[in-house]
């Protein structure tokens, strides 16, 4: 066999490499409504924490198991168990992405969490604009 062809061989594999993994790990944003109706399939949900609602993780008793309710995007609101520790200022997030599925009609299990934390830059502690002064000139 000549080398060439040994190389496009290997680039032939290596792409049908990359397909395979794309779509086996194709999930997608979602709200609770989407994932409740396709609970075989893992889904991406953005939404707020439930100002209302406890959060629950004993970190001395079950350290692996962290409860929060969530509202999604539409304001529908579902529990959801993350199987891990509870992230540090959890509650100071602006935002959570929980990933995972549903799990009946009221229940998601999250397989991870991304978290949108405020920033810490806000209008009031901007600095004032320059207007026309320039840097560098010896006015």
């Amino acid at each position: 066999m000549k080398t060439i062809h040994i190389i496009i061989i290997l680039v032939v594999v290596i792409a049908v490499g990359v397909v395979i993994t794309t779509l086996t790990d194709s999930s997608t944003y979602a709200n609770f409504s989407l994932a409740t109706e396709n609970q075989e399939k893992e889904y991406h949900i953005i939404g707020t924490l439930s100002p209302d609602r406890e959060l629950i993780y004993d970190a001395e008793n079950n350290p692996n198991e962290f409860v929060f309710y969530m509202l999604d995007e539409n304001g529908l609101e579902k529990k959801v168990i993350y199987h891990d520790a509870k992230p540090q200022d959890f509650e100071k997030s602006e935002n959570v992405v929980v990933i995972g599925s549903m799990q009946g009609d009221s229940l998601f299990m999250a397989k991870s969490l991304l978290l949108k934390c405020p920033s810490k830059y806000n209008d009031a502690d901007q600095p004032e604009k320059f207007g026309d002064k320039s840097f560098g000139s010896t006015d």
